[in-house]
């Protein structure tokens, strides 16, 4: 059985050089079937969303969303519940979520009451510590250092500035970070690609890859054209169908966890 191995390279437009490569993918024929190629990016500039791909935060922001559910509502709201209302577009802002999930059952809430009822569960009330003390940083300094040789580290997240700072303000890694961009730096939180489009300038957005884990990254990623790929755990719930849908948005790769990102960018 011959095996033929190809690999192809394109150039980026306006780097001026034939030798700087676009992306890098890897074909093998082996006789009448072809194995699927994986696609290797050499993008300049890399974004980062915060939660579920820098942060693991099922025990902060996802359970502070069900204790504030129940306590808005009186209901024993689950974690299928939250999965589902979490997927819609919009509620990558959890305040949003938790305003539009208690009004569909029959609690009509407002943004600022959804904001003030969570924080009590997030940041903590009457000396009980709140749930942002069980976030827990997937990805170590060194690997950001070793990014940040290579590439424009910046970061795009739905987090308000005290909310990003309380978490990484001590951690070592984000030194190596350009520009960081929350909630509270643009007038349209995600969907809307607004901080993306402040990341990037004038630069073309092609050079750019951006790294998230919900609906609304991808969209955001879309209309601002640029690449992008999904965080998406194998056990994750649902997962064909979010899978289906980042796939629709046009997402890139779908990686299991952060440090699968190594894989999927080219050495060039």
């Amino acid at each position: 059985m011959r095996l033929n191995v190809r690999r192809l390279f394109r150039g980026r437009a306006g780097e001026g050089g034939e030798g700087n490569k676009r992306f890098a993918r890897e074909e093998i024929f082996c006789s009448n079937s072809v194995v699927p190629p994986l696609r290797k990016l050499l993008p300049k500039i890399l974004i980062f969303d915060v939660d579920g791909v820098l942060v693991d935060v099922r025990r902060s922001y996802w359970l502070s969303g069900l204790e504030t559910m129940r306590f808005l509502t009186g209901k024993r709201v689950g974690w299928a519940e939250l999965h589902q209302w979490k997927s819609k577009p919009g509620n990558n802002d959890d305040w949003m979520m938790v305003s539009n999930w208690a009004t569909a059952l029959g609690r009509p809430t407002s943004y600022e009451e959804a904001r003030d009822a969570f924080a009590q569960f997030y940041w903590g009330k009457d000396g009980k510590v709140g749930n942002v003390r069980k976030e827990r940083i997937l990805v170590t300094p060194r690997q950001m250092e070793r990014w940040g040789r290579r590439f424009e580290l910046n970061l795009f997240t739905g987090r308000t500035r005290q909310e990003f700072s309380y978490s990484f303000e001590r951690w070592p890694g984000v030194r190596y970070f350009r520009e960081i961009v929350t909630m509270d730096d643009v007038k349209r939180k995600k969907p809307y690609p607004d901080g993306l489009l402040k990341i990037l300038g004038e630069r073309d957005p092609s050079w750019a890859l951006y790294v998230g884990d919900n609906i609304d990254d991808a969209l955001a990623a879309r209309d601002a054209r640029v690449p992008f790929m999904a965080i998406l755990p194998t056990g994750a719930h649902a997962y064909r169908k979010h899978a289906k849908r980042f796939r629709e948005l046009g997402a890139l790769a779908l990686l299991p966890r952060i440090s699968a990102l190594n894989a999927r960018l080219s050495s060039g």
